[in-house]
C-alpha cells in the first residue's frame, strides 16, 4: 500500500467525520417541512456551521479522489470508513462521554476489520471492464435501490426513515466515487476534452447533489447515531461492488483469503454500528424551537 495513498485517505476521513458532525449540528434544527427539498439546503447554507461542516466534506471529498486517483477503489473504501473515527473523536469533545467498552469495541472491530480486508484481499488494478451494460447493471441497481429507499423513507419519516435515507445516500456515494475514479481516468488520458465529452462528471455532480440532500434530510430527522453508521456502512460496500464490477479491481479470490475479506468486512460494518450507537453521538431533535439561526439577517 502506498504511504501517499493511506494519508490522503486517512486525512479525507478526518475531513469527512468531523464535517459530518458539523453539518448534523446545524441540520437537525432545520424545519421539518423541508424534508427531502432542496429547501432544506437553501435554509442551512445561512449557517455558519453548517457551511464550516460543507467545507470539510467538500475538502474530504477533494483528498478522497486524490486518493482513489492513485489507489484502487477496493483500498480507498475501507479506509475512508474511518471518518466515524473522528466524527466519533468530535462528538466525545462535544459531550464529555467516555469511550467505555462499547468504543472501545467498536475502534478496535473497525480498524482490525479494515486491517484484515486490507491485508487479505491485496487490492490491485486490473483490466477495466469496457462492456458499458455492465457499468449500466451494476450503476442502475444502486441507483435504483437508493430510489427504493427514498421512497419508503417517505412513508416513515420519524421512525426508520432516517436510516433508509442514509442507506441511500451511502449507495449513491460509492457510485460518487467510482465515477470520480472513472473521471480522474478520463483526464490523464486525454485532458479537459476527454472528462467533458464523457457522461460520468455531469453523472456525478448529480449523484452527488442528490446524495447531500438525502443526507441533509437524514441529519435533519434523526440523530447521528441513527443515520451516519448507516451512511458509512453502505458507502464502502457500494464502492468496492463498483471498483470489482466494472473498475478492473482485483481482490485474492482463493478460500482463505475470501473468509477474512468477508470477515473483515463483517468487522467493519459491526464496528459501525457499535460507535455510532455510542452515547458520545449527538442525540436528536429537541423540541421544536425559533429558527433564529435560520433567520435572514
Amino acid at each position: 500500500m502506498s504511504v501517499l495513498v493511506l494519508s490522503l485517505a486517512v486525512s479525507a476521513a478526518c475531513c469527512l467525520g468531523f464535517g459530518f458532525v458539523l453539518q448534523q449540528n446545524a441540520a437537525q434544527q432545520a424545519p421539518l417541512s423541508d424534508f427531502l427539498s432542496p429547501r432544506l439546503l437553501l435554509d442551512l447554507v445561512r449557517v455558519p456551521r453548517w457551511l464550516g461542516g460543507l467545507g470539510l466534506m467538500v475538502v474530504g471529498m477533494i483528498l478522497g479522489a486524490f486518493a482513489l486517483g492513485r489507489g484502487e477503489i477496493s483500498l480507498v473504501e475501507p479506509l475512508l470508513a474511518t471518518n466515524l473515527l473522528f466524527a466519533l473523536a468530535l462528538s466525545r469533545r462535544q459531550t464529555k462521554q467516555p469511550l467505555g467498552g462499547q468504543g472501545w469495541a467498536g475502534l478496535v472491530l473497525l480498524a482490525g476489520g479494515v486491517t484484515a480486508f486490507i491485508v487479505a484481499g491485496r487490492p490491485h488494478g486490473g483490466s477495466v471492464v469496457t462492456d458499458p451494460l455492465r457499468h449500466w447493471l451494476i450503476i442502475g441497481v444502486m441507483v435504483g435501490a437508493a430510489l427504493a429507499l427514498t421512497t419508503c423513507a417517505k412513508r416513515s419519516r420519524l421512525s426508520w426513515g432516517p436510516v433508509l435515507l442514509a442507506v441511500a445516500a451511502g449507495l449513491l456515494y460509492g457510485v460518487q466515487d467510482a465515477l470520480t475514479r472513472v473521471s480522474g481516468q478520463r483526464f490523464s488520458a486525454g485532458g479537459w476534452t476527454e472528462l467533458f465529452t464523457g457522461w460520468q462528471p455531469y453523472g456525478l455532480l448529480v449523484i452527488g447533489a442528490t446524495g447531500l440532500v438525502l443526507v441533509q434530510s437524514a441529519f435533519e430527522t434523526a440523530p447521528l447515531r441513527m443515520s451516519l453508521p448507516a451512511l458509512t456502512a453502505a458507502e464502502p460496500l457500494a464502492g468496492i461492488a463498483c471498483g470489482v464490477g466494472f473498475l478492473g479491481d482485483r481482490l485474492r479470490t482463493d478460500t482463505g483469503a475470501l473468509a477474512w475479506e468477508a470477515s473483515g468486512l463483517a468487522a467493519i460494518v459491526t464496528g459501525i454500528v457499535l460507535l455510532g450507537l455510542h452515547p458520545a453521538m449527538p442525540h436528536g431533535r429537541a423540541a421544536p424551537a425559533p429558527r433564529r439561526d435560520l433567520q435572514p439577517r
